[in-house]
């Protein structure tokens, strides 16, 4: 049995956001192939030194990713999300990356949360149980 492919659409998405999208798409391709506590730990090294991003920030760079690639507006979560928190990244903000499982039925899924809110999912995200995260750190005290 197959799962039906629908691709995301967008709104508009600003020439200059599709351009700053397409190597941050390049690059998660290439972490995607990682192992996954590898892919975890280039996360966190990445992440180092960005504000906590908005979900208006992190749910435009998911439009923008999704406007530039066809494998990320369809099925390819897991690029999708690497992807939008590196374009993130790219602006000086960090999302949560977040994957997780659930049972009935089965799946796995990637996706960015912000200001405690999955961006763009359509899915109910509670309904996941979270494996595994690169959180926006926030910083004590301020």
């Amino acid at each position: 049995m197959t799962m039906p492919v629908t691709l995301e659409r967008t709104g508009r998405v600003p020439l200059r956001r599709r351009v700053a999208a397409r190597p941050a798409v390049a690059l998660a391709a290439l972490l995607a192939r990682l192992p996954p506590r590898r892919m975890q730990r280039v996360l966190l090294a990445i992440r180092r030194g960005a504000r906590p991003a908005t979900l208006a920030q992190a749910t435009a760079a998911r439009d923008a990713v999704v406007a530039v690639s066809v494998r990320c507006a369809g099925q390819g979560c897991l690029r999708r999300s690497l992807a939008v928190v590196l374009l993130c990244r790219m602006g000086g903000t960090w999302p949560d990356w977040c994957t997780g499982v659930r049972t009935e039925p089965f799946r796995a899924h990637a996706w960015v949360e912000a200001e405690g809110t999955a961006a763009g999912e359509h899915d109910d995200m509670l309904l996941y149980a979270k494996t595994m995260t690169v959180p926006a750190r926030v910083r004590k005290g301020g």
